[in-house]
């Protein structure tokens, strides 16, 4: 009960706060509002004598955007991830949001050295022979720049980044993230059309992402893990991590000399390949997601930048996610499909990955892919509506009772935001094209000849592990078909003896070398190996 009436007055404090910013309901888009939401905005405005005078002033995102940084970290990530799409909110007010990416009201630098000397152990003189103010404040923590102090003779002293938790950030996000529980849970029991998109589950996957996000640690783990990931690569890349200056709290990583993805004159003005930069974000986070199961799941243009060789170097790696070889596959043949406006195989993938139940008609789900797909192609990309576009995906997942995968989800989100940071480095880019080099490039290496030959190996081999214990394991069924043969069970049911001798000889027929599957696989091994090696 007190966890309802908790969550119910955080909630309405949040629509209150909007209210007042007069951004719940925009007066630009009150023409668009039905009469039952106008009808409440009096009492979400209602101001009591010990609150402060609200800012009204300003254009719709300003009032957004205010109202959102007021009401804490969690509504400060909804307002990023809206920046990054102007192409549903329109230029004006994506760039007004843009302000929640880096550019928060700063905590002081007493509460910073406080963070940083617990975090250690010791003077933060003793880590930093100098820190800046903070040069840049987000929604969980702000960065400073400094100069490391040497802690030997042979080390030498650099120029680094330092990022430091917000002071009690984590209570803060806790009592958030009960609100947004109680919430799903409502919806989830009062409301069955939304029981499909699993709201509690999708909380549950924002929840673990938070923690992640909390821990320095792992964000510093994470970055080290994405930077053996692209050893190899071209065009991307991430900072080193000072792991002797790094704790739960404070992350220390090498300094980045670039300009901010999101000053896209001050790119334009040094020369750099806007439409290069657009196709290198989408290929890059296509690689990590497919080829490495990886990925950066927080890449807007707050958290990139752009160096001298135009490599795109991100940052904050505090939501990151993973996808496992099962997904990658039926993204890569989904995506791919749609490239080849193939949508009967389309269908097909969402059907054997069991997005779609079998109880649905799979040539009507492919029609329903060609009636939202078709549109699109052949038209120019900033006369594409993404907005509207989801909009009508959403209503085939509903008519077809597809249900959200909450694993998918990041990789869904962070699609969204990649695609949106590409069109503001070039609003003509077109996702399709970028994207098929590399979804056609991973489909021949993991669904070509060589892989299947490689997976077939692997099931010999695991095929040989099981065949090793084959022996003990027809001994043991056939002791037990025949125990149960001369026993009876507590009810007095005796098994028929004919039944459990046919069980035996069944076994005993299960020699190895009379299974084709075995020969199958030790064949397709044998001709992997001659492939490989001559």
């Amino acid at each position: 009960m007190m966890r309802a009436l908790r969550s119910i007055a955080r909630l309405t404090r949040a629509a209150r706060v909007l209210g007042r910013h007069d951004a719940l309901f925009p007066l630009e888009l009150r023409e668009e509002m039905p009469g039952a939401l106008l009808a409440l905005m009096p009492l979400a405005k209602i101001r009591f004598p010990w609150e402060p005078q609200p800012e009204t002033s300003g254009d719709a995102g300003e009032r957004l955007a205010t109202a959102l940084a007021a009401l804490g970290p969690a509504y400060i990530k909804l307002g990023q991830f809206l920046a990054t799409r102007p192409d549903i909110i329109g230029d004006v007010l994506a760039a007004d949001l843009r302000s929640l990416q880096d550019k928060l009201p700063p905590f002081s630098m007493g509460e910073a050295r406080a963070i940083i000397e617990e975090g250690f152990g010791k003077p933060m003189g003793d880590l930093f022979r100098e820190i800046s103010s903070p040069i840049a404040a987000a929604s969980i923590a702000q960065v400073h720049r400094a100069r490391t102090k040497p802690a030997s003779e042979t080390e030498e002293e650099r120029e680094v980044a330092v990022k430091v938790l917000r002071p009690g950030i984590e209570e803060r996000f806790a009592r958030d993230l009960e609100s947004f529980f109680w919430i799903a849970e409502q919806i989830e029991q009062h409301y069955a059309p939304a029981r499909r998109l699993r709201p509690v589950e999708i909380v549950e996957t924002l929840a673990e992402s938070v923690k992640l996000e909390m821990d320095l640690r792992l964000e510093a783990a994470a970055m080290s893990e994405m930077a053996e990931n692209i050893a190899n690569d071209t065009g991307f890349r991430v900072p080193k991590v000072d792991w002797e200056r790094t704790s739960r709290r404070v992350i220390t990583m090498e300094w980045i000399e670039g300009i901010p993805a999101a000053d896209r004159t001050a790119l334009m003005a040094a020369g750099h390949d806007m439409h290069r930069l657009g196709r290198q974000v989408i290929q890059s986070f296509l690689m990590h997601a497919m080829r490495d199961g990886f990925f950066h799941a927080d890449m807007h243009q707050g958290n990139l930048f752009v160096d001298e060789e135009g490599n795109l170097v991100a940052v904050d790696f505090g939501i990151m996610g993973r996808i496992g070889t099962n997904e990658r596959r039926f993204m890569a043949e989904i995506l791919y499909g749609l490239v080849q406006r193939d949508y009967v195989r389309v269908a097909e993938i969402h059907f054997e990955a069991g997005y779609v139940p079998q109880t649905k008609n799979i040539h009507a789900f492919a029609q329903a892919l060609r009636a939202v797909a078709e549109p699109v192609f052949g038209r120019p990309a900033r006369e594409v509506s993404m907005g509207k576009l989801l909009a009508q995906l959403f209503q085939v997942t509903e008519q077809f009772d597809m249900r959200t995968r909450p694993e998918l989800l990041l990789l869904q989100k962070t699609m969204v935001v990649v695609e949106g940071v590409a069109r503001h480095f070039d609003p003509d880019h077109n996702i399709w094209e970028s994207s098929e080099p590399v979804l056609k490039s991973w489909m021949m290496d993991k669904l070509g000849p060589e892989a299947r030959f490689e997976e077939a190996a692997a099931g010999a081999l695991h095929l040989g592990r099981v065949m090793a214990n084959l022996p003990e394991i027809l001994d043991r069924a056939e002791r037990t078909t025949r125990l149960l043969a001369e026993s009876v069970d507590e009810e007095g049911v005796r098994i028929h003896p004919s039944s459990a001798e046919a069980v035996a000889r069944a076994w005993d027929a299960a020699s190895p070398w009379r299974h084709p599957a075995l020969w199958a696989a030790i064949g397709a091994a044998g001709a992997f190996l001659l492939f490989k090696f001559f």
